[in-house]
């Protein structure tokens, strides 16, 4: 039985995944994401796909970071006219991720196009426009938790709460062919334990073949309650001894909600009073509007607090920030401020203009709760460079800088080895994915070592027979 993958990202890489499957009588993707960080990635996001769009049956999207999906609207403005099958809340989120997506690949564009007319060079096209990532819409086909779907010839699909971010899937594809089937296990991004509002990830009892991440695959958090603390005193410290802001950059979907989730769990415990939160983030905004609007994916801590703040809802005052003039205004604060903006990894968004007002501030702080790539200005910042380039200036980083990995919705090496533990048997063979190389190549070691299993990384652009 004939069942092939091309890896076209995320593979010795952390961001573009997507997947190239061949069976027998299909064609499909699993995600199809942007590349983002590093100098490359603009050449690999414009590069030509492998295969022509329109011969491509269908998507499988694990989920709506934009290092998954963010490719969709270039995929379906070239061709692709085939339903992409994802949650619920994925397609709820995908609606707004991608257009905002659109929006700032014209308004960089744009930007970039009167440089170089200044410098007598031709104009750039965008990668893709705010109408291309809407035209994805109708391509979205909502699939619940725990129900299979068969989007083609002799196969199966089954989509399992992944517990990284609201949607989250690992997706299960059952191939058969002659009274024989194989099946094969997507992991997508799978979740730290204990992470607020979504379930831990869900146990897969066989697979004979797992793809599987490995974002954090050579690390372990640090405990969520030592986060925690280091949290708190990060936020009280900042705002009551030295009198500055907190920045946080994160991601809109799935970081701002479980900070905000934090805030108001800690302001119920009382270690935490006063606080005002400036949710610098149109798309944050609308993400968390449609986190509400999915309680059947709540854990029920989740469930808890959200009752408790609806009743005391003077608690915790988060200003929702639309405007770019609004935006502006916080320039002026001089302390007594949590902003929390994207990106996530500070290399785009109104987080940039945060950070050139306040990383030169002795007496702010900045808070990084997630992953920061290889290249980006997170990533510079967290590596603990001392000058740092933002916005075309030099700016000195003289802020406290705070990386609290426990409150990351990756999993970590010993998530990802107790979640692979709970297989029944290993599986016939496991792919590495998803993490810069050295990490891939670690804990696909690791599992060799730990579990027994044959696990390898391969490579991207080369095909993989499973």
């Amino acid at each position: 039985m004939s069942v092939n993958l091309t890896f076209l990202g995320g593979v010795r890489e952390v961001t573009g995944t997507s997947i190239l499957v061949r069976t027998g009588e299909s064609r499909f993707l699993v995600d199809c994401g942007m590349f983002q960080g590093g100098s490359e990635s603009e050449r690999k996001n414009a590069r030509r796909w492998p295969v022509p769009p329109a011969s491509i049956d269908f998507v499988l999207s694990t989920h709506a970071h934009i290092d998954h999906s963010g490719l969709l609207p270039k995929l379906v403005r070239d061709g692709f006219r085939g339903p992409v099958h994802c949650t619920a809340a994925t397609a709820d989120l995908l609606n707004v991720m991608l257009p905002d997506s659109g929006h700032i690949q014209e308004r960089d564009a744009e930007w970039e196009s009167r440089k170089r007319q200044r410098g007598g060079k031709r104009q750039v096209a965008p990668l893709y426009t705010e109408a291309d990532a809407r035209a994805v819409a109708n391509r979205l086909r909502p699939v619940p938790y725990g129900v299979s779907i068969e989007p083609g010839p002799g196969l199966s699909v089954d989509f399992l709460d992944a517990g990284h971010i609201l949607g989250s899937a690992i997706v299960a594809v059952t191939v058969r062919d002659e009274g024989r089937e194989k099946r094969v296990v997507f992991s997508g991004d799978l979740g730290h334990r204990g992470l607020p509002i979504v379930r831990d990830p869900a146990a897969v009892p066989r697979a004979d073949a797992l793809v599987m991440e490995s974002t954090y695959g050579n690390r372990v958090h640090k405990g969520m309650e030592e986060s925690i603390e280091e949290f708190v005193h990060a936020v009280n410290d900042t705002l009551r001894r030295k009198g500055g802001n907190v920045i946080i950059p994160a991601f809109a979907v799935g970081r701002s909600q479980d900070v905000l989730y934090l805030l108001a769990d800690l302001t119920r415990q009382g270690r935490l009073e006063g606080i005002t939160v400036y949710l610098d983030s149109p798309l944050a905004v609308e993400a968390t509007r449609i986190t509400m609007r999915h309680a059947e994916v709540f854990d029920r801590e989740t469930i808890a607090l959200r009752d408790w703040w609806q009743a005391h809802p003077e608690a915790l005052k988060v200003v929702a920030v639309g405007s770019a003039e609004e935006s502006m205004a916080l320039n002026s604060l001089r302390g007594g401020a949590v902003i929390m903006a994207g990106s996530g990894m500070c290399n785009a968004g109104r987080i940039k203009h945060h950070l050139k007002h306040n990383l030169w501030r002795r007496e702010c702080t900045v808070v990084i709760v997630g992953f920061q790539a290889q290249g980006t200005l997170g990533r510079k910042i967290v590596d603990g460079e001392k000058r740092v380039k933002v916005l075309g200036e030099d700016i000195t980083v003289a802020a406290d800088v705070y990386t609290i990995g426990g409150l990351s919705a990756h999993a970590d090496r010993e998530d990802l080895l107790s979640w692979a533990g709970r297989f029944e048997s290993p599986p016939g063979k496991a792919l590495v994915v998803h993490g810069e190389e050295s990490v891939s190549l670690e804990f696909a070691a690791t599992l060799r070592s730990r579990l027994g299993w044959q696990a390898e990384v391969p490579f991207p652009g080369k095909e993989v027979a499973v």
